[in-house]
């Protein structure tokens, strides 16, 4: 008799509709509607249903897209089809929230039945780089929305943020980390902006109307990092910072977002919803990124997967090895190699010393991570790492 699968902790739903295309985004996503929506919904339900068995969540994330944008009828259909699914009470809940899509009903839904973690895309306090990223929302919408997520009673919310925009000066960073950091969030998430094949904003890059600064883009990394330091916020991760309830000198603070870590310690994931790539039994699994593909699948009672690939041992374990750098922490050479059945002082030794060499690494007799400055060059760093399939 075969032994059944390990149940899977971590869940994530991706939610493909937006009310506009932002000029960076390069993430699968479509223009909302509600006969489509619909449709997607019964689709994410029958997924759900297939997946279940096998599910039993300690963190859920919905991300997109705007997963804010679906209705409250389409959002209380979703959470009852959990609750009969046995997939709620996760420790950790997270519903990503664009400010212009955020009410006090939909806010109350949510908390009621468990989400406990909202991520805003704020992206910009400056109403002239709203423009120019083509968000939707303004920086009033943002303020208005925060307060109504405190008033439902979200105590734990993230705000994204970006940096290197173009026409972002190092003031008007400054002045939008000190009004994100002044709202009293947990969390942050700050990237810098990356230029994405197929996305207007490398268009315009590549047709030369504005010219990349990386001299300022490090300096804005730095001021950051500084900043949400005397804040209060403790760096876990490349660009996140979260701040600490619990002991001050633990190794993640206390809110730290336990899904993303899953992902960065090479955790089980099942992944629902079009384009979305779960990772289960050491294989990749990427779902058809075509909503209307993925509808059809799941009224078919099949799962709507687009590839399905099996990791070879040494594959995965560099992937986990570069996801992992990733984290201030880096890797412990002891949970390395429980995580991963290798022995990161033998099959990555040459790679760990030409980080130390670039004054990118610091190697102990404990573990492996990065400098602060390889913090920001932390992707060249993790594909040394990598080793591809035989």
């Amino acid at each position: 008799m075969s032994a059944s699968p390990p149940t899977v902790r971590s869940l994530y739903v991706h939610v493909p509709f937006c009310a506009a295309k932002c000029d960076y985004c390069a993430f699968y996503s479509e223009p909302s509607g509600d006969g489509q929506m619909n449709r997607y919904v019964e689709a994410l339900i029958r997924e759900m249903e297939l997946v279940a068995p096998s599910v039993k969540p300690r963190t859920v994330f919905f991300g997109g897209g705007t997963p804010s944008l679906l209705s409250l009828e389409q959002w209380r259909r979703v959470l009852e089809a959990m609750e009969r699914f046995d997939l709620l009470g996760a420790d950790e809940w997270t519903v990503e929230c664009n400010p212009a899509t955020v009410s006090t009903e939909k806010a109350r839904l949510l908390r009621d039945h468990g989400v406990n973690r909202i991520s805003m895309g704020v992206q910009s306090l400056d109403e002239g780089l709203l423009d120019r990223l083509g968000r939707i929302h303004s920086r009033g919408m943002v303020f208005k929305s925060y307060d109504r997520l405190r008033a439902a009673g979200f105590d734990n919310i993230n705000l994204d943020l970006m940096f290197a925009i173009p026409g972002q000066t190092m003031k008007i960073w400054k002045a939008t980390m000190a009004e994100a950091i002044a709202m009293g969030s947990e969390h942050l998430s700050c990237y810098e902006v990356i230029y994405e094949e197929d996305t207007p904003l490398y268009e315009q890059l590549q047709a030369g109307e504005f010219d990349v600064d990386d001299e300022l883009a490090c300096a804005m990394y730095d001021t950051l990092t500084d900043t949400a330091a005397a804040a209060g916020f403790a760096q876990y991760e490349v660009a996140n910072f979260a701040r600490h309830d619990g002991v001050p000198d633990a190794e993640l603070p206390s809110r730290a977002s336990q899904h993303n870590i899953n992902y960065w310690r090479a955790g089980a994931c099942q992944a629902l919803g079009p384009s979305a790539t779960g990772y289960v039994d050491g294989r990749r699994i990427r779902n058809i990124a075509n909503t209307e593909r993925y509808c059809e699948q799941l009224a078919l009672g099949q799962r709507a997967h687009e590839s399905v690939e099996q990791l070879s041992p040494l594959a995965s374990a560099g992937e986990t090895a570069a996801f992992g750098l990733r984290m201030n922490a880096g890797w412990p050479f002891r949970l390395f190699e429980q995580t991963t059945g290798h022995d990161l002082r033998t099959g990555w030794a040459g790679d760990m010393q030409r980080a130390v060499d670039s004054g990118w690494g610091v190697r102990s007799d404990e573990r492996f991570h990065l400098t602060r400055p390889g913090m920001r060059f932390a992707d060249t760093v993790a594909e040394w790492f990598i080793r591809p399939e035989p």
